[in-house]
């Protein structure tokens, strides 16, 4: 055995177990003298066995670089020195990882059943090579799509925690397995049982909506809540004040389910909605053979419908003056008595009542009972129109699409700078509905695609908007340009008064002290 030979020989266990591979050299034909793995245990099965990248880079006496021909995705080099050939791989490290992708697999049904959600298992793009839901059953869905947060993870080699884009209240973390591979799961099946579990108490009810469903971090948002909140532990009758489409039956059924009252009736009536002449039956209900038409039977009024729970009067402004004096003396007595009949019956209720109109300038023009407004209204809540709270209109498109991905089985992961900016500067005539409205529409028109664009936003809001409108410092400074212009108002409104206005935008005086100087209003 020659001097060359040996020497490489001998050099093989220190080259394998530096790089975590095979070794090994052959004759210039590409034949296998020996092969050794990180251990320094000779491979027995390689000896004679031909490698055409080591007999190529004999023949081209220059180093070469290629694919193992023993492991999908493992890496080799050869390097000719005079009659052999040097050759190393990666072999063992990419087939651990090939084996530790597999075990994990594998192992997706198990950790989908524990984590409550779906188990994936991604490449180092992110891209998922494998899915598994919560009952074992694979999901084949949006296999090939890459997750922008497990793309995040890998780029970053740590893992990423972050929300569904499904569910609302659940969470899913993507965790790189080196650089290769990674894995991750959510909680989502778990978190919508949960949702479930409270729709199936409820099933029997109208009110489906609570405080977690109302979104907004601004003060006007969050006074709202703490009042509603303070309302839902009282029986006294609520008054909620705002535009069309601000959320008022979100407040009135948020405020029904955090009560006492949660599992009774919670009857909801649209004065506006109702005929003149049935409004009379609607409220207090009527006994077989009333008046001509009358349902044999006899017909429960919505006030006997929700009693024990909750009875909420949407656009109270609407009803009749003459209604109005009988509904008062139902809300006085206690006690409500069908048409048509000599019985009563007593009453246990609670009124919501709401209106997008100004009641206390009804009242002065006599258009509603005074005495009646004082009934109903011992809480009130106002709720801000969407254009006085743009700082919130993230917050609810990033809730609208978990949603809508959920209905529409889509994967829209968010929306660009351009289109968000778009949906800030809209005046929202429609407010928070139309903001939904907007939202769904997009959905049904992006296709394949996963941000939502301008090209995607409903025309009249798209041709409303100049992109010159867009500052360049973003969005940031456009929400600071709406407050500024905000406060300006709200103390022209209140004569430059500094502890009135801040009681008009429901604020504290510190508060409002601390913008105006933030925002260089005199």
């Amino acid at each position: 055995m020659d001097k060359v030979l040996n020497i490489l020989l001998g050099s093989l266990p220190i080259i394998a177990r530096v790089t975590s591979g095979y070794a090994a050299i052959t004759n210039k034909d590409g034949k296998r003298i020996k092969t050794i793995d990180s251990a320094g245990n000779e491979i027995l099965g390689l000896k004679g066995v031909y490698y055409d990248l080591a007999k190529e880079s004999a023949q081209k006496q220059e180093a070469v670089h290629g694919m193992s021909q023993l492991e999908l995705g493992a890496e080799t080099w050869c390097i000719p020195i005079e009659d052999y050939v040097l050759c190393c791989s990666n072999v063992e490290r990419v087939s651990y990882s090939n084996s530790l992708k597999k075990s994990l697999i594998d192992a997706l049904p198990f950790i989908a059943r524990v984590a409550g959600g779906e188990a994936v298992v991604f490449d180092s793009e992110g891209k998922r090579l494998a899915s598994v839901n919560s009952n074992g059953e694979v999901n084949t869905k949006f296999l090939g799509t890459i997750s922008k947060d497990a793309n995040e993870a890998m780029k970053k080699q740590k893992p990423v925690i972050g929300e569904s884009n499904y569910i609302s209240g659940a969470n899913a973390v993507r965790i790189p397995m080196g650089t290769d591979f990674g894995f991750g799961f959510n909680n989502e099946d778990y978190v919508q049982k949960n949702h479930s579990l409270m729709n199936e108490m409820k099933k029997y009810q109208d009110a489906k909506y609570n405080f977690s469903d109302i979104i907004g971090k601004t003060s006007e948002i969050i006074r709202a809540k703490e009042i509603a909140n303070i309302a839902a532990q009282s029986s006294s009758n609520v008054l909620i004040f705002g535009e069309t489409g601000t959320g008022k039956e979100v407040f009135a059924q948020s405020i029904h389910n955090a009560s006492n009252r949660f599992n009774k009736p919670f009857v909801a009536i649209n004065c506006a909605a109702i005929p003149q002449n049935l409004m009379e039956s609607s409220f207090f209900g009527y006994e077989s053979g009333a008046f001509t038409g009358a349902k044999k039977g006899g017909s429960p009024g919505v006030f006997e419908q929700a009693n024990g729970g909750t009875l909420f009067l949407d656009e109270i402004s609407e009803m009749h003056l003459d209604l109005q004096s009988k509904i008062l003396r139902v809300l006085q007595e206690r006690e409500v008595r069908r048409i048509g009949s000599e019985k009563t019956i007593s009453l246990d209720i609670r009124v919501i009542s709401a209106s997008n109109k100004d009641l206390d300038k009804m009242v002065k023009e006599g258009k509603f009972r005074q005495d009646l407004y004082y009934r109903l209204n011992v809480l009130d809540i106002h709720l801000p129109s969407l254009r006085y709270i743009r700082e919130d209109i993230p917050s609810l498109v990033s809730h609208a699409i978990k949603k809508m991905n959920l209905t529409f089985g889509k994967f829209v992961e968010g929306i660009d700078e351009e289109a968000l900016s778009i949906l800030v500067g809209h005046n929202w005539p429609g407010n928070v509905r139309e903001l939904m409205n907007c939202i769904e529409k997009a959905f049904n028109i992006i296709g394949n695609d996963r941000i939502i664009k301008v090209e995607h936003l409903p025309r009249n809001i798209n041709e409303n908007f100049s992109i010159e409108d867009i500052n360049e410092n973003g969005l940031d400074e456009m929400l600071q340009e709406y407050e500024k212009e905000i406060i300006e108002k709200a103390l022209k409104l209140n004569d430059g008064i500094k502890s009135k206005t801040a009681d008009y935008l429901k604020i504290s005086t510190t508060t409002l002290w601390r913008k105006m100087n933030q925002l260089n209003i005199e």
